[in-house]
């Protein structure tokens, strides 16, 4: 990896992923509704971020929010996303699934996996959700995924430290695995130097206020724990270039 690290922005707009090449990220992932923890984006937003960078776009296939449960209606919905995404010159896919009672969904995966080929896959934070840690990981190495994304099944990588340390101690260079959830400037020395992680996973955004002057303050777009209408969130690129200095101070 170039510089011995490499850091992956997660972003849900153009506008975000451009920042983030500038910033330094290494790889996007590309999603739809950061608010509900990503879900699949649109075509045309994957094509629109194509064609304005040139570092790898990995995109997410979730096609809802909560758990990672998926009924036959919705596997067909990730089977045909993945058959898209390919179409559109995504370089790699971002997917987990879980059984009932918190192991990875082993004959799905494979069958995703099968459809995702040749195209390298993250397993994503679904592994947090998982009953056993170091079972599941186990498992997804031998499935085949690239990597797992985690924030060592708490609250934030920070949180999950010792557990993140531990799964990459395991792994061994088997699989990849990516420290995500609530880094930020001020703790990423600290979650780099204590898991040897060689990889992370952050959103570095900065609020936004919208450019309306007219303002209807009494409507909302979404359910009433939905994002603000008239702000929103990209990727800062100042914050991006912040952590990616300091993780080549760090690595």
């Amino acid at each position: 990896m170039l510089e011995g690290f490499l850091m992956e922005v997660c972003v849900d707009s153009v506008e975000s992923a451009i920042n983030a090449e500038r910033g330094g990220a290494g790889r996007i992932e590309l999603c739809s509704s950061l608010l509900e923890g990503g879900i699949t984006p649109s075509i045309g937003l994957l094509q629109v971020v194509k064609e304005n960078v040139q570092i790898p776009v990995y995109v997410m296939i979730r096609p809802r929010g909560g758990d990672f449960l998926y009924t036959d209606r919705e596997v067909e919905v990730m089977r045909k996303d993945i058959e898209l995404m390919k179409s559109h010159k995504a370089d790699g896919l971002v997917l987990g699934a879980l059984t009932e009672d918190g192991r990875v969904d082993v004959a799905l995966c494979m069958e995703l996996l099968a459809a995702c080929r040749p195209l390298p896959v993250t397993f994503h934070r679904a592994f947090d959700m998982v009953h056993d840690p170091s079972v599941a990981l186990e498992t997804l190495a031998s499935l085949g995924f690239e990597r797992i994304l985690t924030s060592g099944c708490d609250s934030s990588a920070l949180e999950g430290l010792l557990l993140i340390k531990r799964l990459v101690e395991q792994a061994k260079g088997r699989i990849i695995i990516m420290p995500g959830g609530g880094i930020t400037e001020r703790n990423l020395q600290r979650i780099l130097e204590g898991s040897g992680a060689q990889e992370f996973h952050c959103s570095a955004r900065s609020s936004r206020e919208s450019a309306m002057k007219f303002r209807n303050a009494n409507v909302s777009m979404g359910a009433s724990l939905s994002a603000p209408e008239y702000s929103f969130k990209v990727a800062d690129v100042t914050k991006v270039r912040t952590l990616n200095a300091i993780a080549k101070n760090t690595l």
